[in-house]
């Protein structure tokens, strides 16, 4: 296998003044979109939990309509492969890129899993939370407690999105899936309920641009790599694919599943990018 470094970066993108108008004026449209439908779902939410409680049943509606309008504010096409599951479960996927919450989001209603960290960031925090993210502590001891977290939303029907890499990549490689967090599926017999659905992300550069454009790994600063998707004129692309869910207790444990999503998912990933797959 390739060894990848972190330190390895994209392509740097050099921003004339009309590239600096166009990322101000996707920018000012994806905002406006993307905070504008958080007052909505806030509203939502003010009616939504006290009748339901942690059941969901109209805010999620309303992140997959945002997180479906980024795209053609951005110029980026967008397509999926496959239908997303309707049995209660979770949701495994490759990680490379911030663009993930965007493309992920938009064609199912799901809830991600993030690191705490998260929580407390400007901006995005607060879109994190509002959306239902089930944040995780990088702690033993709280492992427990997030176990039950993971089993109570389970439980109440939400999907859960893990990225069980652990980090994100420049989205030409897959790394391997570590088993830690599909511990939680075989608790109080989660493991007979539930099912789990591998799914592949894809991301195409615009023509003439590296491969890695879409990419966001490592150290790399987060407003500069928005403001030089925003500022690409021709846009790339985005491919979803959902493979088929698994049920939990057909894998004896924890680590065969954990390689059976990392197989499906890898494959696609690899017979989509050819040649380009540097896994």
């Amino acid at each position: 296998m390739t060894t990848w470094r972190a330190e390895d970066s994209g392509d740097k993108v050099r921003i004339g003044p009309a590239g600096w108008i166009l990322a101000l004026t996707r920018g000012a449209a994806l905002g406006t979109v993307t905070y504008g439908g958080l007052l909505v779902l806030l509203a939502v939410r003010l009616v939504e939990r006290p009748l339901a409680g942690l059941d969901r049943p109209v805010s999620p509606h309303v992140t997959r309509a945002v997180c479906r309008l980024a795209f053609p504010i951005m110029g980026m096409r967008y397509r999926v492969t496959g239908r997303p599951m309707r049995q209660p479960g979770a949701v495994v996927a490759n990680h490379a890129s911030w663009l993930d919450i965007f493309s992920l989001n938009a064609c199912q209603s799901v809830y991600f899993v993030s690191k705490s960290e998260v929580a407390g960031w400007p901006l995005i925090g607060w879109l994190a939370r509002a959306t239902g993210t089930a944040f995780i502590a990088r702690d033993p001891k709280a492992a427990k407690e997030q176990q039950a977290l993971f089993e109570a939303r389970i439980r109440a029907g939400h999907k859960l999105l893990f990225f069980p890499e652990g980090t994100s990549t420049d989205g030409l490689r897959v790394l391997p899936f570590k088993s830690t967090l599909f511990a939680a599926f075989y608790s109080h017999g989660l493991d007979h309920e539930m099912q789990i659905q591998p799914v592949s992300v894809i991301y195409r550069a615009p023509e003439g641009r590296s491969e890695r454009f879409y990419g966001w790994w490592g150290d790399m600063s987060f407003g500069a790599h928005l403001i030089k998707t925003l500022a690409q004129w021709r846009q790339g692309s985005v491919e979803i694919t959902f493979h088929a869910p698994v049920s939990v207790d057909a894998f004896a444990s924890r680590k065969d599943l954990a390689r059976y999503c990392e197989d499906a998912v890898r494959g696609t990933v690899r017979q989509t990018l050819g040649e380009g797959y540097q896994g």
